[in-house]
Order: structure tokens, then sequence, then C-alpha cells
């Protein structure tokens, strides 16, 4: 970790401020498995305390622990009563029969590249490209991934500490963020730890 921060430090002047600001990095670790990648699917477009509730109901339902196999056992009116929309309940179920038929290897995923887990995981209705980057992000803890130009917060950092009048745009995000490879995902924390926030997982 002082080889990413002193890289980091040395690439850009502005984001050494926001290190030192922020102090040492401590990101919240997530297990790269099914549960994971459910909750971030239950956090879209809802307040964390909101998915948090959501999800405690749905491990009850569960019997205590949302497998695959129990996720895909529920009928919709159970997902329903958990606090599920029904879209969102189309995407849990979608996502446990698509592990539990194996195309979503989460045993599998930490031997593939970045590109590529993102093209599995996005093969799951309701898992987008910034989903899976978060998933590589806080599961996976890959330490470049490049980069998550459609997280608002990430946005809404680098106008506030580069002194944007207006947000960038996703080639300029990219532009800075080049610079900060190989360590773009311990730069995204910072980013996010500067806005008092974090993401998802």
């Amino acid at each position: 970790m002082k080889k990413a921060l002193a890289h980091l430090r040395a690439a850009d002047p502005v984001l050494a401020a926001v290190i030192d600001r922020v102090g040492p990095y401590r990101p919240r670790r997530a297990a790269p498995g099914f549960r994971t990648l459910l909750r971030a699917i239950l956090a879209q477009q809802v307040s964390t305390k909101a998915a948090a509730t959501v999800f405690a109901r749905l491990e009850d339902a569960c019997g205590g622990q949302a497998s695959a196999a129990a996720i895909a056992a529920l009928d919709l009116e159970t997902l329903r009563a958990a606090g599920l929309s029904r879209q969102k309940a189309g995407y849990a179920r979608d996502l446990a029969e698509k592990t539990l038929r194996g195309e979503v290897d989460f045993e599998l995923l930490h031997t593939l590249s970045d590109q590529e887990v993102i093209r599995i995981l996005t093969l799951v209705k309701g898992v987008g490209v910034w989903t899976a980057q978060m998933f590589l992000i806080f599961a996976l803890r890959r330490p470049d991934v490049f980069f998550p130009v459609n997280d608002l917060g990430l946005r809404n950092a680098m106008q506030r500490i580069y002194g944007m009048r207006q947000p960038p745009s996703p080639d300029r995000m990219l532009k800075i963020a080049a610079r900060w490879r190989p360590y773009c995902s311990i730069a995204c924390w910072y980013l996010w730890r500067s806005l008092d926030g974090d993401a998802v997982l």
C-alpha cells in the first residue's frame, strides 16, 4: 500500500492533498460471492438503510442466508413481501438462476480479467457496468479498475477537488484517472471518502 500511495502522491498533487486529509486507506471489504452481488442489486436507486432492511428481510425469508438456491426457491409474492420491487425480484431470480446454472461462477471470477468479469456479470438482469465495476473494486479487490465514469460520487468529487465549474465529462474523467494507473481503484476510494461517502458494496 505504501508503494501505491507514493505513486498516487507523485502522479497527482491534487489527489495527494486528498490522501493527506482522508488518512489511511481502509476500504470496506465485501465477500466475492452471490450475496454481495445481490446486495448491490438491491441497493440500486434506494438509500443504504432501505437496502439493508430489504436484504435482512430477504435473508429471513431464506431461512437465514440468501443463497442462490434459497432465492430460486422463493415465489414472487415472498420476494415482494420482503420489500423487493417486482423488477428487483426478477433481477434477484435471474441472478440466482444464472448462478445455479453455472453461467455466473463466483469461484472462477477471481481468475478472470476485469473486462471478462464485467462481461459475465452484466449478463445478469439489473447488473450494469457500474455495478460490475463496484464488485471488482470492493469484492474482488482489484487495484486498477479503469474507470467508473458513471459514478455520480466520483464525478462530484472530481468537480470539487479539481475546482471545475461544471461536472467533468467522461473523457475528462478518464484523462485525469489515467495518471493514477495502476492504482485507480485506490484513488476512487479516496475520492469517495473526500465526500464523506462510500460505495454500495
